[in-house]
């Protein structure tokens, strides 16, 4: 029961009014509460796993411009990368700039020598059977400490460490690990055995 100011003038709310309101405030707790669990769900995905759509030609023929990758965040927390693996980072060239991909080549402390369109690494050819064409360029270096080798798979039409260095692993935003989009290329993206390269 409900009194106005005046003394003598009393309301009563109705059941249905009463159930109306009841049921109103039901209503709206579970659609903040629906709310909320999808803002965390989100931010939660957010921190482990990301989509990234490839641009430019760097990757054919494993990646073509305009697909879609999902690309593991969380991955390298528990593990160091590993050589064959396709990367997406911020490009040390361009802080802040659009993100890049590429397929990790070399790991810290090798030696990386481009030659006769092949990669060497510490003196042994490596076996990259994803390429289609040979690597037409020279290089020749270490990769130091808490950075990597890395290297378009087409290698006549990319722009990668043989041109701006080794990449600092801190840039890595995760490992490209699916391709979604469109859904004639859709794949998990392979790994590669390097245990016994070409001599």
């Amino acid at each position: 029961m409900t009194s106005s100011n005046d003394p003598h003038i009393t309301t009563v709310d109705s059941p249905e009014t009463e159930s109306w309101t009841h049921a109103w405030k039901g209503m709206l707790r579970e659609v903040l509460e629906t709310i909320v669990i999808a803002l965390f769900i989100f931010f939660v995905m957010q921190l482990v796993i990301q989509n990234y759509e490839v641009l430019g030609y760097s990757m054919e023929p494993t990646l073509y411009e305009g697909q879609y990758m999902l690309v593991t965040k969380f991955e390298y927390w528990l593990r160091s990368p590993a050589r064959g693996d396709v990367v997406v980072f911020d490009p040390p060239s361009d802080p802040g700039g659009i993100p890049l991909i590429k397929r990790v080549i070399g790991l810290p402390g090798e030696h990386i020598e481009v030659r006769g369109g092949d990669v060497y690494i510490d003196g042994t050819r490596l076996n990259e059977p994803y390429l289609q064409s040979k690597t037409m360029s020279h290089y020749d270096g270490v990769v130091p400490a808490n950075a990597l080798f890395v290297m378009g798979d087409n290698r006549g039409n990319s722009s990668d460490s043989r041109s701006w260095g080794p990449l600092p692993i801190p840039n890595i935003v995760g490992r490209a690990a699916l391709s979604y989009w469109p859904p004639s290329r859709w794949s998990i993206l392979p790994s590669y055995a390097y245990n016994a390269p070409a001599q």
